[in-house]
């Protein structure tokens, strides 16, 4: 108890620079007594520890004191309160308490350089609320239930072991091993209805292969080749990466790539309209070809 009460002792003149003994003993629920004692336990561990009377006056620690600084270099310090602040923007649990320590005993500034909201445009009370139920999920190691649609709407109820958010190609998964399937698997979030998170807890390490191939639970992969006009150029540079980008004489782009099959990819493809073609495979051409002429019998 004591050893718990001079550490947050110290953090506390960390923060605050002076404190008086009262302040510190109100803080504690201890006498001022206590309070003398350990700041001498304190002084007699190394921490340079000053007080000083009269108005303003209290306890305080040297200007510019750093706890264990030899343990990081600034430049160490800096990229863990950077990357905690990452943490904290998808709300991880008593880590805003954390930040504060840390960017006390390091004497460092925590920079709020990033936030994270992961909803999207719309329903954003649901989706943030989907995405606290799966953070504990994978936090807490807890099984999770929920009704999962197929890209041909075909729904299938489904007990995971949730390990990972993962993020590609403008959408969120979940990877997790599914019990249903027995082998691990990618959901993606917008599919998911219905989410429960259960008392029972599991044991289950990630595997090292982690993203290198996604691998839905219903889509098959497909390698597309597509011609996009011009004036797609925004939507070109935003969506893909540049080295799957070549860039014709006429303006025109040709992009190669890999994407999961379904419906969510023709839908993809016809969101470019006439600015898009697809030169293979000639199976997805003759698909959007269809899709083309019987959205056009819908005008005639």
């Amino acid at each position: 108890m004591q050893i718990n009460r001079l550490f947050e002792m110290v953090y506390i003149l960390l923060r605050k620079k002076t404190v008086t003994a009262k302040e510190l003993a109100e803080h504690f629920e201890v006498s001022t007594r206590t309070i003398y004692r350990d700041l001498d336990t304190l002084s007699s561990a190394g921490i340079p520890i000053y007080t000083s009377k009269g108005k303003g006056g209290g306890i305080s620690l040297i200007e510019n004191y750093v706890l264990k600084q030899s343990l990081f270099s600034e430049e160490e310090q800096k990229e863990l309160l950077m990357s905690l602040q990452g943490l904290n923007a998808i709300n991880t649990p008593n880590m805003e308490s954390i930040l504060n320590k840390l960017s006390a005993i390091f004497n460092q500034e925590s920079i709020h350089w990033i936030d994270v909201d992961f909803s999207g445009w719309g329903n954003s009370k649901r989706d943030k609320e989907k995405f606290k139920q799966i953070k504990e999920g994978i936090f807490n190691k807890k099984l999770m239930s929920f009704d999962y649609f197929s890209s041909s709407g075909e729904k299938t109820i489904r007990l995971v072991e949730p390990l990972k958010l993962f993020f590609k190609g403008q959408s969120w998964y979940l990877y997790a091993f599914c019990r249903s399937r027995n082998d691990f698997r990618f959901f993606k979030l917008t599919r998911m209805k219905n989410l429960n998170l259960l008392e029972e807890q599991f044991e289950r390490k990630i595997p090292a292969e982690t993203g290198q191939v996604l691998k839905m639970d219903d889509d098959k992969a497909v390698k597309l080749v597509l011609k996009i006009d011009a004036k797609m150029a925004y939507r070109v540079y935003d969506e893909f990466d540049e080295e799957l980008i070549k860039k014709q004489n006429d303006g025109t782009f040709i992009i190669s790539t890999v994407f999961p099959e379904g419906d969510w990819l023709y839908s993809y493809i016809l969101s470019y309209g006439s600015y898009a073609e697809v030169l293979e495979p000639e199976r997805i051409r003759l698909i959007i070809m269809k899709n083309f002429e019987d959205g056009l019998k819908k005008y005639l």
